[in-house]
C-alpha cells in the first residue's frame, strides 16, 4: 500500500479550504442552537461528568424527552471550542473544516487499498467537494459525522493490518480497531457499523472468498466432513471476536439509553406511524431517494420531515419502480462481484459495503428515526459512492478512445460540485437564509414555514413572522406546534383574544387521555407547552387565576414529570397568596431536577414569602453551590445576609455583592447595597464611594441619592448633602423625606428660613396629612415671629395627631406667648438656634429580586421612602414572582431607632427651651 504524499495532502487540504472557507462566516443555525447555544454542558461551570450522563443536546439520558443520541466525545470538542472561543461561531466552523480535511486525507489512504494512486486521488477529490457534505461540514452539529468518520476510517485501516504471515492473527491491530470503534460510536452511533465493513473486507478481500468457496465451506461445516483448514479457523476466530465485541458495544449502548427508544411523532417521521403497507413502501422508497441525492445533489434541503416526501400509499404508486430498480441494481452488482473474483469485484463489494452498512441505522428499515431524509447521514455512505465512481472512471479512462472524455467529464464534475458547495454554504449564513433556501426546494413542509417564522420572530418582526406561521397551519392543519406559534406571535402583538383562540385550537388537537395508555408515546413532549402558554396568557386576568391553575394541573396529570408545569404553577400559587402549595410545587420540581440552580432559587423566594429567612438563605446557598455565577442568588442572598443585622455575615454579603457587580457592572443596585453594607460597618468613606458609583451608573437613582445625603448629614457634612438633595429633588420632586432632610439642613445649619419654609410647604402640597412636615412648618412660623399663624398651624397638626404629647406642649407654649403678648408684656426674641422637628433616619428599603423561568429580569430598584416593595414582572409571566413583604427589623436596627428617638426628644427639648424663653 502506497503512502500518502505531502503533495496529495496539500492538494486535498487546499481544495477543502477553497470549498468551505466561506463557511467560517456562517453563524449557529437550526440544530446548532440546541446543541451549542442552549447546551449547558459546554460551559466550564458544568461538570465533565454531565457529558456522559446527558445526550447530544444536554438533556439527561434518563428523561423521556431525550433523543437518546449519546455522543459525549463530540460534545467534548464543542466544550473545547467554548473554552478557547466561547460562542464565536467562526472557530466552530473552522474546526469542522479541519476535521473534513483530515477525513479526506485518511479516506485517500483507504482508497489506496483498492485503487491505484491516481484513481484514489480522484475518489478523495470527489469526496472533498461533494455538495451533499455541506450539512455535515457547514452545520456545526455535523461534527458528529466528521469526528466519527476519523475514528471509523482509522479503525478500518487498523483492521487491515491484522493478517499476519500464513493467515496468522495479529491481535494488536484488532484491539486497536475495537478501541477506535468504541470511540467512533461515542462520537455518533453509526460508528459501530465499521465492524460490518471489516467483516466484508476479511471475507472477500483479505481471504479472497468467492460465492463458490463460501458455499463449499458452509456445506463442509453442515455435513461435518472432517476438520476445517487452519486458515479458515483463524478467519472464524477473528470474525467471532469482532461479533462478540460488537455485541458488547451494543449492550453498553442499550444500557446507556436505558432500553428506551426516543419518542418521535408523525410530524417528525410520518411513515413511522403509518399502517402497512404504506410504512414499508415509503421506507423502501427512501433508499433510492438518498441514492439520487448522491448522484444529483442539485436540490438540497435542510429539513425533509413532515410533508416533504409524500407517503407511498399504494403498490401502484409509480415511485415503487424507483425502489425496484434500486434493489435490482444493487443485487446485480453484488451477485456479479461474488461470482467473478478479482480486484474489480473487490472494489465494488467494498464500495457497496461503505454505502449500505453505515446507512442502515438511519434507513428506518429496522427501527424508526426522527427524520425522513437527513443529508448529513450520507457523509460516510458517500465514501462508498465516490469509491465506486472513481473505479468506474478508471475503467473509462483506461480505454483508448474515451480517456480524454473521461478527464473532461471529471473536470466538469469537480468544478460543478465545488461551485455548488461554495454556493450552498451561504445558505447556512443565518437561519432565515437556510430555511428560505429549503422553501425553494419544498413548500409542503410546515416545519420550514415555522422555522422561517421563528427566524423573523427572533428579529422582532412579528407581523411578517405571523404570515409564515399561519401558512404552516395551512400546509399542515393538524400541526400543534404551528398553532402554538401563531398564538405566541399574537401575544407578542398584544392581540390577546386571537392568541387565546390559537392556543385553544392547538389544545383541541391534543390526543385525549386514554386510561392505562402512556400519553407521551403519542405526542411530542414540547406540545404539552400549549397548556403552559395558555395558562400564562389567561393568568394576566385576575379573575381567571383558578382557570390557569387548572391548566397547569392538567399538564401535570398528563406528564407527572413535567418540570416546567410545576415551576409555572408554583409561581402562580405565589401570586394567589398560597405559598405553602407553591413550596410543594417547587419541591416536586426539585425531585425531578436537583441540579437546577433556578429551582433552588425559586424555592428560596417562597421561603421569603413564608417569612423564614434562614431556610431562604440555605436554598440560596444551594443554588450557588450548583452555579456559583447565579447572579440573582448572589444578589438576594447578600441582601438577606445584610438585612439579618448579623455582623458576622457582612463579609460574605460583601463578597457576593462584589461578585455580582463584576458580572453586572451596569446594575446600580449592586453598588448601592455595597454602600449600605459599608454604612452598617461605619465605613463612611467607602460607603460614599459606592453610593457615588451607583449614581454614576444610574443617574437619578433615588435610594442612592437620598442615603448619600443622609450619610453626609449624619457625619456633619451638611454642605455636601445639599447638592445631593438638590439632584434628588430634580429627578424626584415629590420625594418627601428628601424635602424633610433638606428643610432640616436649611433651617438648622444654613439658617435659611425661607428655603426651609418652601420645603415644608411643598411637602404639604404633596401630602397634606404629613405630620412631620406640618409640625416643622409650624416651627418656621414661630421663627418668623408669626405666633398667630404658629398657633393655627399647631392646632391643625394636633387635629391630625391628637395623641402626640409634644404637639400639645408646643401649642400650650405658643398660646402662653400669645396671652403674654396681649397683656403688653415684652415679647422675647427667639434665639438663633431654633430647631425643626427631627428627621427620623430610616434604614433604606431594598428590593428582593424575582427570577423569571424564561428570561432573567434585572434587579428591582430600592426605594428609601417605602416600608415595603413589590417586584412586578413584565408581560411575560414569571414562575416565581415576588410580592410584597414587610421588612423585619434586627436588634441593631431597634437600637438605632431608640438612639434616634432619644435624639428627637433632645431636639424637642431645644424647641421647648426656645418657646419658653422670657
Amino acid at each position: 500500500m502506497a503512502e500518502v504524499s505531502w503533495k496529495e495532502v496539500l492538494l486535498l487540504t487546499s481544495v477543502v479550504v477553497m470549498c468551505y472557507w466561506n463557511s467560517t462566516s456562517c453563524g449557529f443555525v437550526f440544530d446548532d442552537v440546541s446543541a451549542i447555544l442552549d447546551n449547558k454542558d459546554l460551559h466550564p461551570s458544568s461538570s465533565l461528568k454531565n457529558l456522559f450522563h446527558n445526550d447530544f443536546w444536554g438533556t439527561p439520558m434518563s428523561e423521556e424527552r431525550s433523543h437518546k443520541s449519546y455522543r459525549p466525545l463530540t460534545v467534548l470538542t464543542f466544550r473545547l471550542n467554548y473554552l478557547f472561543s466561547e460562542l464565536n461561531s467562526a472557530y466552530y466552523h473552522l474546526s469542522n473544516l479541519v476535521l473534513h480535511a483530515a477525513v479526506c486525507v485518511i479516506y485517500l489512504k483507504v482508497c489506496q487499498l483498492f485503487l491505484d494512486r491516481k484513481s484514489s486521488l480522484v475518489a478523495s477529490l470527489l469526496f472533498a467537494v461533494h455538495p451533499i457534505h455541506t450539512e455535515a461540514v457547514t452545520g456545526v452539529v455535523g461534527r458528529a459525522e466528521l469526528l466519527s468518520s476519523v475514528f471509523f476510517l482509522a479503525a478500518f485501516l487498523s483492521y487491515t493490518k491484522s493478517k499476519g504471515p500464513n493467515n496468522s492473527i495479529v491481535w494488536t491491530p484488532i484491539v486497536v480497531t475495537i478501541t477506535l470503534v468504541a470511540a467512533a460510536t461515542l462520537c455518533k452511533e453509526q460508528g459501530i457499523t465499521v465492524i460490518g465493513i471489516c467483516f466484508v473486507y476479511e471475507i472477500f478481500v483479505a481471504q479472497g472468498f468467492t460465492l463458490h468457496v463460501l458455499r463449499e465451506i458452509v456445506v463442509h461445516m453442515v455435513q461435518g466432513k472432517g476438520y476445517l483448514p487452519s486458515w479458515v479457523l483463524q478467519t472464524l476466530i477473528k470474525l467471532i471476536f469482532l461479533m462478540l465485541s460488537t455485541l458488547l458495544l451494543v449492550i453498553v449502548r442499550v444500557q446507556v439509553i436505558q432500553s428506551q427508544l426516543p419518542v418521535f411523532t408523525r410530524f417528525d417521521n410520518p411513515a413511522a406511524v403509518s399502517a402497512s403497507p404504506s410504512r414499508q413502501l415509503t421506507f423502501n422508497y427512501l433508499l433510492p431517494l438518498n441514492g439520487w441525492l448522491l448522484l444529483n445533489p442539485s436540490e438540497l434541503c435542510c429539513d425533509w420531515t413532515m410533508g416533504t416526501v409524500p407517503l407511498v400509499e399504494s403498490i401502484l404508486d409509480v415511485r415503487n419502480l424507483a425502489t425496484l430498480a434500486f434493489y435490482v441494481l444493487v443485487a446485480l452488482l453484488i451477485l456479479n462481484s461474488l461470482r467473478n473474483p478479482g480486484e474489480s469485484s473487490q472494489v465494488v463489494l467494498m464500495a457497496l459495503s461503505f454505502m449500505v452498512l453505515p446507512f442502515i441505522p438511519a434507513s428506518n428499515l429496522f427501527f424508526p428515526v426522527g427524520f425522513v431524509v437527513a443529508e448529513r447521514v450520507l457523509y460516510v455512505p458517500s465514501m462508498g459512492f465516490c469509491l465506486l465512481v472513481a473505479h468506474g472512471w478508471k475503467k473509462i479512462a483506461g480505454t483508448r478512445y474515451l480517456k480524454k472524455l473521461a478527464w473532461i467529464g471529471l473536470t466538469i464534475l469537480l468544478i460543478a460540485h465545488t461551485s455548488k458547495t461554495i454556493y450552498r454554504n451561504w445558505d447556512w449564513e443565518s437561519e432565515y437564509t437556510l430555511f428560505m433556501s429549503g422553501l425553494k426546494v419544498n413548500k409542503n413542509n410546515a416545519k420550514l414555514w415555522n422555522n422561517v417564522g421563528h427566524a423573523l420572530e427572533n428579529e422582532h418582526n412579528y407581523g411578517k413572522a405571523l404570515k409564515y406561521f399561519i401558512q404552516a397551519t395551512r400546509v399542515q392543519p393538524d400541526d400543534i406546534g404551528a398553532h402554538m406559534n401563531v398564538g405566541r406571535t399574537y401575544k407578542n402583538l398584544n392581540k390577546t383574544k386571537e392568541a387565546e383562540d390559537a392556543y385553544m385550537l392547538a389544545k383541541s388537537l391534543m390526543p385525549q387521555i386514554i386510561p392505562g395508555k402512556k400519553y407521551a408515546a403519542r405526542v411530542a413532549p414540547n406540545h404539552l407547552n400549549v397548556y403552559i402558554n395558555l395558562a400564562n396568557l389567561i393568568r394576566g386576568n385576575e379573575s381567571r387565576l383558578e382557570e390557569a391553575d387548572q391548566l397547569y394541573r392538567q399538564a401535570i396529570s398528563m406528564r407527572p414529570d413535567f418540570k416546567q408545569a410545576y415551576i409555572n404553577r408554583g409561581e402562580l400559587l405565589l401570586k394567589m397568596d398560597r405559598p405553602l402549595e407553591a413550596r410543594d410545587a417547587y419541591t416536586r420540581a426539585l425531585e425531578l431536577d436537583r441540579t437546577n440552580a433556578d429551582l433552588w432559587y425559586n424555592l428560596a423566594i417562597v421561603y421569603i414569602e413564608l417569612k423564614d429567612p434562614s431556610e431562604a438563605l440555605k436554598h440560596f446557598n444551594q443554588a450557588l453551590e450548583i452555579s456559583s455565577t447565579h447572579k440573582l442568588a448572589l444578589f438576594n442572598s447578600g441582601l438577606l445576609m445584610q438585612e439579618s443585622g448579623e455582623a458576622s455575615l457582612r463579609p460574605e454579603a460583601k463578597k457576593r455583592f462584589l461578585s455580582y457587580v463584576e458580572m453586572e457592572p451596569q446594575d446600580a443596585n449592586g453598588y448601592f447595597n455595597l454602600g449600605m453594607l459599608a454604612m452598617d460597618n461605619k465605613q463612611n468613606v467607602e460607603a460614599e464611594a459606592w453610593m457615588r458609583k451607583s449614581i454614576e451608573v444610574q443617574p437619578g437613582f433615588r435610594s442612592a441619592l437620598f442615603n448619600l445625603a443622609l450619610l453626609y448629614s449624619q457625619t456633619g457634612m451638611e454642605l455636601e448633602a445639599l447638592p445631593v438633595l438638590t439632584e434628588l429633588l430634580h429627578h424626584h420632586p415629590e420625594h418627601i423625606k428628601g424635602l424633610i432632610l433638606k428643610g432640616d439642613i436649611l433651617m438648622n445649619r444654613m439658617k435659611d428660613i425661607k428655603g426651609a419654609k418652601w420645603c415644608f410647604e411643598r411637602i404639604l402640597e404633596i401630602d397634606p396629612t404629613n405630620i412631620q412636615g406640618k409640625h416643622n412648618l409650624c416651627v418656621v412660623y414661630f421663627e418668623e415671629k408669626d405666633l398667630a399663624k404658629a398657633e393655627l398651624c399647631l392646632s391643625e397638626t394636633l387635629a391630625l395627631a391628637p395623641d402626640e404629647e409634644y404637639i400639645h406642649r408646643h401649642l400650650s407654649i405658643v398660646r402662653n406667648k400669645l396671652a403674654a403678648q396681649s397683656n403688653s408684656s415684652p415679647l422675647p426674641q427667639p434665639t438663633s438656634n431654633g430647631q425643626t422637628s427631627p428627621l427620623g433616619q430610616e434604614p433604606p428599603t431594598k428590593n428582593m429580586k424575582g427570577h423569571h423561568s424564561e428570561q432573567k429580569k434585572g434587579p428591582g430598584r430600592a426605594d428609601a421612602t417605602e416600608p415595603h416593595t413589590e417586584l412586578t414582572s413584565d408581560s411575560k409571566p414569571s414562575p416565581n414572582e415576588l410580592h410584597k413583604r414587610t421588612k423585619k427589623k434586627s436588634n441593631k436596627e431597634i437600637k438605632e431607632i431608640e438612639k434616634k428617638r432619644a435624639a428627637a426628644l433632645k431636639r424637642l427639648e431645644e424647641i421647648e427651651r426656645i418657646l419658653n424663653v422670657e
